[in-house]
């Protein structure tokens, strides 16, 4: 049971990624009124998810692995989230936010690998 609770975070953090991405812009800027460019909050949103799916198996497998299958695991969720978007008015999918969304997802799995290496 131990080792399913170690998924939460993720599942949650999936959840609040869902939750924004049904947001239209303007509700967006008003939850971030900072934010002027979203990129960032792909990018903030996938480093973020990618850290918590090295949290969850990090028992379980190798670095290497358990890197792979997060960026793996962010990739697929980025698609399901661009797809989402496409039904909600003011926004559309677009493949800059995968881009971004990758980018956060690798940032911190190369984070992770250098430091395991360290350890």
């Amino acid at each position: 049971m131990k080792k399913y609770a170690r998924w939460v975070p993720a599942l949650f953090w999936m959840g609040v990624i869902f939750y924004l991405s049904g947001r239209t812009g303007s509700e967006l800027r008003g939850l971030f009124p900072f934010i002027e460019n979203f990129n960032l909050g792909h990018f903030l949103a996938y480093f973020v998810l990618s850290g918590l799916f090295h949290y969850a198996p990090a028992h379980l497998t190798s670095p290497g692995k358990t890197s792979a299958v997060s960026i793996l695991l962010c990739f697929l969720y980025s698609l399901t989230d661009e797809y989402h978007q496409a039904f909600v008015p003011t926004r559309s999918p677009e493949m800059t936010d995968i881009i971004n969304d990758l980018a956060g997802a690798v940032m911190a799995a190369a984070i992770f690998q250098i430091y395991k290496k360290k350890r």
